[in-house]
């Protein structure tokens, strides 16, 4: 017997708000739209429940504007400080701007439109080669990240 992750789905009131933040701020592309339900290649999924949807029924409600407060959806990019430049142009809600994490990788969190805290961050090569270029060792990157030696090892002979 095998389970297999498949996608992550934040349920929706404002659809199509929703729908555009996701392709257009954080520009995540649509693999699927069957009207009502969303799914992104990234493996991330809207849905409008309709209240006759066996969730909705054993809710009691097709939405919640609470947003999920134990849940954190992740983005990583290369070009963190790009990103961030683009973010600005946005009317955003910031859990908080620029920050190192204790391991060294810069994020930044925000809200998207229906309370639902979304993390851009620097992927991990982009952050180990960050300290690499401050003139840092291979050992302590590796300290200071927690990234196993040997991926700091070649993460820094990459170009």
């Amino acid at each position: 017997m095998e389970i297999k992750f498949h996608s992550t789905v934040i349920m929706t009131e404002e659809f199509e708000l929703m729908k555009s933040f996701y392709q257009n701020i954080l520009q995540q592309q649509i693999e699927f739209d069957f009207g009502n339900c969303i799914g992104f290649k990234n493996g991330l999924s809207l849905w409008k429940l309709k209240d006759d949807y066996p969730i909705a029924k054993k809710l009691g409600r097709t939405f919640d504007n609470s947003g999920n407060k134990n849940l954190e959806i992740c983005f990583e990019t290369d070009d963190f400080e790009l990103v961030v430049e683009s973010l600005n142009k946005y009317e955003l809600k910031y859990l908080h701007n620029e920050t190192e994490e204790l391991w060294g990788q810069q994020t930044i969190r925000f809200y998207d439109p229906e309370n639902n805290l979304v993390e851009i961050g620097e992927t991990i090569p982009c952050f180990v080669k960050r300290f690499r270029n401050q003139g840092m060792s291979e050992a302590d990157i590796s300290k200071r990240t927690s990234v196993p030696i040997e991926m700091v090892r070649e993460i820094c002979q990459k170009k």
